[in-house]
């Protein structure tokens, strides 16, 4: 890695491109610490104090903390986010999104213009609903009709500039914009975790202990990432091979390749999915100041809650881990089924010619693929399993107060890969265009 972009820095255009995504960090972070016109900050940071909602941990680190500061970036991307994989979906149920979505170059602006109106559309709706909770809380430095205009309108402008920067960056920069904005706000948010592990388990602890401890630490963060990176490059190669056929006076075909079938196949969309179909009530009801009652739905609640499971002084709430897991392996075969079609790719490889060798064409084959990736699905979706069950444990059981968790890692590793990948992808065309202009 550390390779490649020291040779990427020696090609002017790549090296314009990294400075310029860097830059675009830059503003980023200082939008982060904006504070959004009308919102008391020094009062919703009591309000924050106060709460105990994991979800809430994990907008903030999504966040790079724009939430606990109450920053014109204070919803960031989720919006575009939401937006993205809600068109995603919608492109599978209407025929006529997935026609736009086939229609070439003009099909993709099309799709990128319906997800920009969307994201916009969902911001307004979280930036009415945000502030709605802030002006029954008294969180904001004025009353009336102008002043829940000024927080709504400051919000939603701040999540659409995000949006810009991020398609800027894919467009100008290095990797997908969106991610690499993410990404950074992830890792903004690392050092006070560090700090929260260092005070934890390791400060004012003997020297043996605190080596101990500094060491487990260590090696379970190594191991979770080593886990990830492998999680998401693991694949199941299925050997395809290609008839030979007789064009005029010559044979063509006959060459063998392989389909490639990622272990990982929905990345860490089915956490995200489940993650928030899990957080959002408990986000809701924390703005709202409800969920610490003593009734049925206050403990529905707290079971939904990620900061009460794998706790010994209640196991019972960890009956929401047990939900969280099974939709995280629901979800995996949700999202693989509505973004890989076996048929369709049975029925192409029989119009080429190709067939997987000791399985007839056609139907055959479309089954044989079918088996085959609910297999490897499962054995991603309990990876992803692993990887978002490990910080939970920990959290829970030692109470290591992090933000970031095994979501965050898995975004990481992912959004590091594919970046590294696009680099060494644009540093090959270049060889390609020099060794052809020699």
């Amino acid at each position: 890695m550390f390779k490649t972009l020291r040779n990427a820095f020696k090609v002017k255009d790549i090296r314009d491109r990294i400075l310029f995504t860097f830059l675009m960090l830059i503003v980023i972070r200082i939008g982060s610490e904006l504070p959004a016109p009308g919102v008391d900050g020094e009062v919703f940071k009591q309000w924050w104090a106060s709460q105990s909602a994991d979800g809430l941990g994990f907008f903030n680190a999504i966040t790079g903390g724009s939430f606990l500061n109450m920053s014109v970036f204070a919803l960031n991307i989720t919006p575009y986010i939401t937006s993205s994989i809600i068109i995603q979906l919608l492109t599978i149920a209407i025929p006529k999104l997935e026609e736009i979505q086939r229609d070439g170059e003009e099909g993709r602006k099309k799709m990128v213009a319906l997800t920009r109106y969307v994201t916009i559309v969902l911001a307004l709706i979280q930036s009415i609903a945000m502030t709605i909770g802030f002006y029954r809380g008294g969180y904001l430095t004025s009353q009336g009709p102008l002043a829940v205009i000024e927080v709504i309108t400051g919000l939603t402008a701040g999540s659409a500039v995000l949006m810009w920067i991020g398609e800027r960056i894919t467009e100008k920069g290095i990797g997908n914009g969106i991610s690499i904005v993410l990404v950074i706000n992830i890792i903004s948010r690392m050092p006070e975790d560090m700090g929260t592990l260092w005070s934890q388990f390791i400060a004012n602890k003997s020297i043996p202990k605190g080596i101990v401890a500094g060491l487990i630490i260590i090696a379970i963060i190594v191991a979770m990432v080593v886990f990830v990176v492998v999680l998401q490059d693991a694949e199941r190669r299925i050997p395809v091979q290609y008839s030979k056929k007789l064009q005029g006076r010559k044979q063509v075909g006959g060459q063998s390749t392989h389909i490639p079938l990622k272990v990982n196949t929905g990345g860490v969309i089915p956490v995200i999915f489940a993650q928030s179909l899990l957080q959002t009530p408990v986000i809701i009801a924390a703005i709202l100041g409800k969920g610490n009652g003593t009734g049925i739905g206050s403990k529905i609640l707290k079971g939904m809650s990620q900061s009460n499971w794998c706790n010994p002084e209640e196991p019972i709430y960890s009956i929401g881990l047990v939900v969280y897991i099974l939709l995280i392996i629901a979800f995996a075969y949700f999202y693989t089924q509505i973004t890989f079609n076996p048929l369709e790719i049975a029925n192409n490889m029989k119009k080429a010619g190709g067939f997987i060798p000791g399985i007839r064409p056609g139907k055959p084959t479309s089954d044989y693929l079918n088996q085959i990736l609910n297999y490897i699905v499962f054995i991603g979706a309990v990876g992803l399993s692993i990887v978002a069950f490990i910080p939970i444990f920990f959290n829970g059981v030692f109470k290591a107060d992090v933000s970031f968790g095994g979501t965050s890692i898995i975004i990481i590793v992912g959004v590091v890969i594919e970046t590294i990948k696009q680099v060494e992808s644009q540093m090959r065309v270049r060889y390609y265009k020099g060794f052809l202009n020699d």
